[in-house]
């Protein structure tokens, strides 16, 4: 699994319209920025802390197909880019994230 952080109102408008095309920031890079379940607390701690407007949303990176490229990013680590809109039937769940005193509550991603 691959993850998408965006705002509920992001993900609400993907619904109605069917695909995701990105945040600003992804719209100005080209591609859906994702994280791997292991990039994800940082990626919220660095682009998102403070939000409490926010949703995860998981994605099978199988199902993305050549669309989907692992490239390097922050620190030289490999991030998967999503070149095109995510289809919201290849959303496999979607859960609100938490805010916590501390920072956002990272849901157990295995038992989902």
């Amino acid at each position: 699994m691959i993850y998408k952080v965006c705002s509920q109102a992001e993900w609400q408008a993907a619904g109605r319209s069917g695909a995701y095309k990105g945040s600003s920031d992804d719209l100005r890079d080209g591609f859906i920025h994702f994280s791997s379940a292991g990039q994800l607390a940082t990626t919220l701690a660095k682009h998102f802390a403070g939000r409490n407007d926010l949703v995860l949303v998981h994605v099978d990176a199988a199902v993305l197909g050549d669309t989907l490229k692992w490239e390097k990013s922050r620190g030289g680590e490999l991030f998967p880019h999503l070149y095109g809109p995510l289809s919201v039937a290849d959303a496999a769940y979607i859960q609100e994230l938490e805010l916590g005193k501390d920072g956002h509550i990272l849901p157990d991603l295995e038992a989902v």
